[in-house]
């Protein structure tokens, strides 16, 4: 009789482990790429310097909400600091995104990323990532020692927006404070505050609520590029300043440097000695862009003193438009690794 009983209670249990079960398989799966940054690192009691310190999977300890939204897969793909990212970790990362979304099960990736470089990173993955599954980057400006950390806050969110359905189709995003930003035209603007990552006249593409992600714009200007496992073609930044002299835009080019960005003033423009260093990189075949260091507006073609805008363009050079020297030099070399030298298939990219 008891055996017939406790058969009995499993029947009735039955129904609700299979809703249960079949809850939790309809989950979304997202990845969770961890990179390094300070959303990985704590006070070293020794040195009382910031060091890396945890991995992936201790940070998703943090987020016990996350399991609401997905299943998190972790990747704990490396353990450092912004400022070592090269063309070929970013190559790297590009085909562990992609392999990650090209499974149907996973709705999308979230990166943890030091913030020094992160919108470098960003457009880097928006031009190469195949898929238009979301992909969030995230990182902390306080670090796991902090009582008041802010990286859990930020992963949730960015769990949260990669299981959104409005993201799928707005490329690569950063999402930190709250706050959406695309990866074209974000760019960090504050050493230490938790607002940091701003878009400049465009504003952020979304926010997220306690109750849900909105996203009020989307981001137009992309494009994708095909990449393989071949070395990136060096490109250096050479910046205008009051009294430049073009000699390190020279050395540049005599170092075997296959494309220049310069960091220009104003609408890209120059004094004669970085025109002529200009000329002289363009007479050797290598291509030049001219971004500029101001931080909101575009290069454009229409100063006509030496130097100006207009004469660098005419003498051979490309204008950036709106993107920042350090998003410049990602587009110009993957076009260069591409096989686009020329300047109107150059410009054409630029004006995308």
């Amino acid at each position: 009789m008891k055996l017939i009983r406790h058969c009995l209670c499993l029947l009735a249990l039955a129904p609700c482990c299979m809703m249960a079960a079949s809850a939790q398989g309809s989950r979304p799966v997202v990845q969770f790429i961890a990179t390094g940054g300070t959303i990985a690192m704590k006070v070293d009691p020794v040195t009382k310097g910031v060091v890396p310190a945890i991995s992936g999977d201790d940070l998703m300890q943090t987020v016990p909400d996350a399991g609401k939204y997905a299943t998190i897969e972790v990747n704990n793909f490396s353990a450092m600091s912004a400022n070592y990212v090269e063309p070929k970790w970013w190559t790297r990362l590009t085909k562990a995104v992609d392999d990650a979304l090209a499974r149907p099960e996973v709705a999308g990736v979230v990166i943890a990323h030091g913030t020094d470089t992160m919108e470098e990173t960003a457009y880097w993955l928006d031009l190469t990532v195949k898929s238009n599954k979301p992909v969030i980057l995230i990182g902390a400006q306080r670090n796991a020692s902090s009582s008041d950390f802010d990286g859990p806050r930020n992963l949730l969110n960015a769990i949260r927006i990669a299981t959104t359905p409005e993201a799928v189709g707005q490329g690569v995003m950063l999402a930190m404070n709250n706050q959406i930003n695309a990866a074209r035209t974000v760019t960090k603007t504050h050493t230490g505050n938790v607002e940091t990552f701003k878009s400049g006249d465009f504003g952020f593409i979304g926010e997220v609520w306690d109750d849900k992600v909105v996203f009020s714009r989307t981001a137009l200007r992309r494009q994708h590029i095909d990449i393989g496992s071949a070395e990136m073609p060096r490109v250096e930044i050479l910046a205008m300043f009051g009294g430049a002299d073009g000699s390190l835009l020279r050395y540049a080019v005599d170092q075997g440097a296959k494309g220049i960005v310069v960091q220009a003033v104003g609408m890209g423009n120059m004094n004669v000695s970085m025109y002529e260093a200009v000329k002289y990189a363009l007479g050797r075949g290598v291509p030049v862009v001219i971004a500029t260091r101001v931080p909101n507006g575009r290069t454009m073609p229409l100063y006509g003193f030496v130097g100006g805008g207009k004469t660098t363009f005419d003498a051979g050079a490309v204008m950036a438009g709106d993107l920042s020297p350090q998003k410049a030099r990602l587009l110009l070399m993957l076009k260069l690794h591409q096989g686009v030298s020329d300047k109107a298939g150059l410009q054409a990219a630029f004006d995308r």
